[in-house]
């Protein structure tokens, strides 16, 4: 029985990425991410531009926004589809 189950993982197709090779896909999706951190970010900046002291929440906002930002450059550069074996 353990050779079926080590057969059937080494027939398995390797994973494709979340968003296949359809460059279009990537491009709109990376600079979406990049557009909703960076409109995110301008929220708290400007709190903290007036001299006021920042929240917990501005600098959840600001982190936040900063993520969003790096998921999108990680989409446009895709290295999980560049690895090579």
């Amino acid at each position: 029985m353990s050779k079926a189950v080590e057969e059937s993982k080494a027939a398995a197709p390797p994973p494709k990425p979340l968003f296949g090779s359809c460059w279009s896909c990537r491009i709109l999706s990376g600079s979406a991410l990049i557009g909703a951190g960076f409109w995110i970010y301008l929220s708290p900046r400007r709190v903290i531009s007036r001299g006021i002291a920042p929240s917990p929440w501005n600098i959840f906002q600001l982190s936040f926004a900063v993520s969003l930002a790096c998921w999108g450059v990680v989409i446009l550069a895709d290295p999980v589809g560049k690895q090579k074996k």
